[in-house]
C-alpha cells in the first residue's frame, strides 16, 4: 500500500468525515431498480445532506442522482405502481409558505418533478408501510391529543408556536426516548389514498382580512385518515406491514402497562379503521410482523419477557393472515432474527441474524426444516429486499474494513456488488480473528485489526474496544466507532464479543446475565491476554475504551484492573441505582437485574481502586444513559483522586448539544482528536495536545 493511500482517508479526520455514506436501500416492485439514500458532507462541513440515487439492480450501469435539495431526502419507499416516495423538509412550491416540518413527497415513475403529497404542520416521522400490489401508503405522524381534526391540530400547533410554549403535561410513563422528549403530540398511523392525488392546484379564493380558522387541509392532496385515533403511546410500533392489496395493516402496537408496555399484533382494516387483536399475551412481546407475497400469511418474532434469572429466547412464528394456525418455526435454532421477510415463493423466510461475529442471511423453511445459511462471507447484511419475480435479494452489506454498499444475492448465495455513488475507500492495515477459551470453557472470539508494519520487530500498541448493547456484536461497519482511524495511527484494535454478546447462542448471553461485572469482564481480560500474547502486539502499551454498555465495562475495568495505560469511557453507566430510575426506560433495566445483582454489578463501588487515567465523555442530550452518570463519575473521581490543588490525570469532555452518539461532523472530529491526544499522552508518553477547537 502506498504512502499516499495510507494517508487518506483514515489518517485525516477531515477526509474521513467527508466520505459519502450509503444509509438505506429500497427495491422497485419490478426488481429492476435499487434506490439508495446517500449522505454527503455539506459545503460548510457541519452537517450531512442526503439524496436519493438510482442504480440498476442487476449489477450493471452507473448510479443516477434522483434528488437534490438543501434539506435533503430520506426514508425512501416504492408504491405498487413504481413511484418513489420519500420524506423531506424541502420547499413546497404549492404551499403558502415554507414549512420546517418534513413532508411526504412523490417522484413519479414516468418522470417529472417531485411534489409534496402531505401538508401536516407537525410533519411526519416515517413511511410506515406501502403495498406491493396497490398504491396504499401508511405514514406515521405525531398529532396533538386535544385535536379532533387535522385543521384543529394545525391551529393548536400554531398557537403553541406563536406563544412560544414548549411545556409538556405527562399523564403516563415514559416521558422521553433516546434523545428527544415525548409529547405533547402522540404517534398516529395515517392512511393515504394516492388515487385522490390530483395534478392540478386549486385556484386561490383571493386575499381575505379574516382567514378561516382553522385553515382547511389542502383539497388537492389526499387527506390522511387516522387508523389509530386517541392512541396514547400505542402507535409507538415495533413494525408494521400492509397486505399486497393495501386493504389490511398488520401492526405491532404497544399496550401500556403501568411503567412499561408490551407489544401485540393487530389487524387494522384500512378502509374502516376497525382493529382486531391477533396475538396478545401477558409478559410477551410480538414484534416485526411480515406479510407473505400472496397476502395469506404473517410471520413475526415472539419474545417472552426476560427476568433476572435469565434472558428469554426470541422465537420465529408464522400464522394465517387472520391469526389462525399459529406455529413456531426453526425451533431449537439458537439465533435471534434482526430482520425477516418472506421468500419469493412464500415457502421460507429470509432472515438476518448475528452469527459468530458476522451478520449473514439465512433461509428459514416454514415446513419445520432447519435454517440454512445463504451468505457465507465475513459481512453483515441489512435492508434485505426480495425480488418477487426471480427470488434473488438485494441488500446492504458491510464489515469492519468495508462500509455499507449495495449487493445482489442470487438463490445460491453468490453475491454481486451493485454500482454505488459512495465508492469503497482504501483502508489501512489488515483484519484477522483472535479467540481464546474462558475459565468456564466457553469460546470467546474477537476481530483484531492490525496497522501496516506490525511485526515482532515493531509490535503495535493495543486498544481494547468494548461494544455497547450489551446485547450486541462487533460485526458491522460503524461510522461512529471506526477502528480504522486508530489503525491508521499505528494502533492495533481488538473488537471482542464477551458474554452477553449476540450471535453465539442463548447460553452465551446467559453467562453474563444479572452479573455484568463477572464473565463479561473476565472474557475481556482473557481475549486481551490472547491478543497481547501475539509477537506483533506490544503488551506494555495497551488502553481500553467503550461507549454505552462499553462505557460501563470501561468503568468496571478501571476499578478492577491496573493493566491499561488509559481508559476512555463514553456515555457510560456508573451508578446503577441512579441510572435505573433516570434512564428513558427504567422498567426494563430494573426487570433484568435482581436487587443483589444491581448492587454487585455497579462500577461506582470501586471508585477508590481506580489508578488508570480516564477520559470521560458524555452528551447532555443523552436520555438513554443520562449525563448524570458521567457527572457523578467525574465528581467521585475528583473526590477520591484529585490532588489538593484540584489537578487530576483524568479529563471530562462534555457535548452540551449531543446525545448518546456524537453526530455533528465537527464534533466527531473533536471527539477523535481528544481521544487520540489522550491515548498518545498515556500510551506513547507524548505531551498532551489540547484540540484547537476546545479553546
Amino acid at each position: 500500500m502506498s504512502t499516499e493511500t495510507q494517508l487518506l482517508p483514515f489518517a485525516s479526520l477531515d477526509s474521513y468525515i467527508a466520505l459519502p455514506r450509503v444509509e438505506g436501500l429500497a427495491l422497485s416492485p419490478d426488481g429492476r431498480t435499487v434506490v439508495l439514500t446517500v449522505a454527503t458532507l455539506s459545503l460548510d462541513r457541519t452537517t450531512y445532506q442526503r439524496a436519493l440515487w438510482s442504480v440498476p439492480a442487476d449489477g450493471s450501469g452507473t448510479p443516477t442522482r434522483l434528488t437534490r435539495s438543501a434539506k435533503g431526502e430520506s426514508g425512501v419507499a416504492f408504491t405498487g405502481s413504481g413511484d418513489i416516495l420519500f420524506i423531506s423538509a424541502r420547499a413546497d412550491a404549492a404551499a403558502e409558505k415554507d414549512a420546517e416540518a418534513a413532508q411526504l413527497w412523490i417522484l413519479r415513475a414516468a418522470g417529472g418533478e417531485a411534489r409534496a403529497i402531505t401538508r401536516l404542520l407537525g410533519g411526519l416521522s416515517e413511511i410506515a408501510a406501502t403495498a406491493t400490489g396497490s398504491d396504499g401508503v401508511i405514514i406515521a405522524a405525531n398529532l396533538l391529543p386535544s385535536s379532533n381534526s387535522l385543521e384543529a391540530e394545525a391551529a393548536a400547533r400554531t398557537e403553541r408556536t406563536t406563544k412560544k410554549v414548549t411545556a409538556i403535561l405527562h399523564e403516563s410513563y415514559p416521558v422521553r426516548y433516546w434523545d428527544h422528549d415525548l409529547g405533547p403530540a402522540e404517534p398516529h398511523l395515517l392512511a393515504l389514498d394516492l388515487s385522490e392525488l390530483t395534478d392540478t392546484v386549486p385556484t386561490s379564493g383571493g386575499a381575505s382580512d379574516t382567514p378561516p380558522e382553522p385553515l382547511p387541509y389542502p383539497a388537492d392532496l389526499p387527506r390522511p385518515r387516522d387508523l389509530t385515533p386517541s392512541p396514547g403511546r400505542t402507535a409507538d410500533t415495533a413494525g408494521q406491514e400492509l397486505t399486497p392489496d393495501g386493504n389490511t395493516l398488520i401492526a405491532s402496537l404497544r399496550v401500556p402497562e403501568q411503567r412499561s408496555g408490551r407489544f401485540i399484533i393487530v389487524s387494522i382494516d384500512v378502509e374502516t379503521g376497525a382493529t382486531t387483536p391477533l396475538f396478545d399475551e401477558e409478559r410477551v412481546d410480538f414484534e416485526v410482523p411480515a406479510v407473505s407475497h400472496d397476502g395469506t400469511r404473517i410471520a413475526f418474532v415472539r419474545a417472552e419477557y426476560s427476568t433476572p434469572s435469565g434472558p428469554a429466547d426470541q422465537e420465529l412464528w408464522v400464522a394465517d393472515i387472520d391469526g389462525s394456525n399459529p406455529r413456531r418455526i426453526a425451533e431449537g435454532w439458537d439465533r435471534w432474527a434482526s430482520s425477516l421477510v418472506f421468500d419469493a415463493d412464500d415457502h421460507s423466510l429470509i432472515v438476518t441474524a448475528d452469527n459468530d461475529g458476522r451478520g449473514p442471511i439465512f433461509r428459514v423453511p416454514l415446513d419445520g426444516g432447519a435454517p440454512s445459511r445463504l451468505t457465507v462471507d465475513d459481512f453483515s447484511y441489512t435492508d434485505v429486499a426480495v425480488d418477487s419475480a426471480t427470488g434473488e435479494l438485494v441488500a446492504l452489506r458491510s464489515s469492519w474494513v468495508t462500509p455499507p454498499h449495495p449487493v445482489r444475492i442470487d438463490r445460491s448465495g453468490v453475491v454481486t456488488p451493485l454500482a454505488t455513488p459512495a465508492q469503497l475507500p482504501p483502508v489501512p492495515g489488515s483484519i484477522t480473528e483472535v479467540e481464546t477459551v474462558a475459565e468456564d470453557g466457553s469460546r470467546v472470539r474477537a476481530w483484531l485489526l492490525l496497522p501496516e508494519g506490525a511485526s515482532p520487530q515493531h509490535p503495535a500498541p493495543l486498544l481494547l474496544w468494548i461494544h455497547g448493547g450489551p446485547l450486541n456484536s462487533w460485526n458491522a461497519w460503524s461510522w461512529r466507532w471506526n477502528p480504522l482511524l486508530a489503525v491508521s495511527r499505528g494502533y492495533a484494535v481488538l473488537l471482542p464479543d464477551p458474554a452477553l454478546s449476540t450471535g453465539y447462542g442463548l447460553d452465551f448471553i446467559a453467562r453474563g446475565w444479572d452479573a455484568w461485572g463477572a464473565k463479561p469482564f473476565t472474557d475481556l481480560m482473557a481475549i486481551t491476554d490472547a491478543a497481547e500474547a501475539r509477537p506483533d502486539i506490544d503488551a506494555t502499551r495497551t488502553a481500553a475504551l467503550g461507549g454505552s454498555f462499553g462505557g460501563y465495562m470501561a468503568n468496571w475495568v478501571a476499578g478492577h484492573s491496573s493493566r491499561f495505560r488509559a481508559i476512555v469511557s463514553h456515555a457510560s453507566l456508573w451508578a446503577l441505582d441512579q441510572f435505573n430510575g433516570t434512564t428513558d426506560n427504567s422498567w426494563y433495566w430494573q426487570s433484568i437485574f435482581s436487587p443483589q445483582g444491581m448492587i454487585d454489578s455497579s462500577p461506582h463501588h470501586s471508585v477508590r481502586d481506580i489508578v488508570t487515567p480516564m477520559l470521560v465523555i458524555h452528551g447532555d442530550n443523552d436520555y438513554r444513559v443520562p449525563v448524570g452518570e458521567s457527572l457523578r463519575l467525574w465528581s467521585e473521581l475528583a473526590e477520591h483522586h484529585a490532588a489538593p490543588d484540584g489537578s487530576t490525570p483524568h479529563k471530562f469532555l462534555l457535548f452540551p448539544d449531543e446525545n448518546h452518539w456524537v453526530l455533528k461532523p465537527q464534533h466527531a472530529v473533536i471527539w477523535y482528536e481528544t481521544v487520540f491526544a489522550f491515548l498518545d499522552q498515556h500510551v506513547h508518553d507524548a505531551d498532551w495536545v489540547r484540540p484547537t477547537l476546545l479553546g
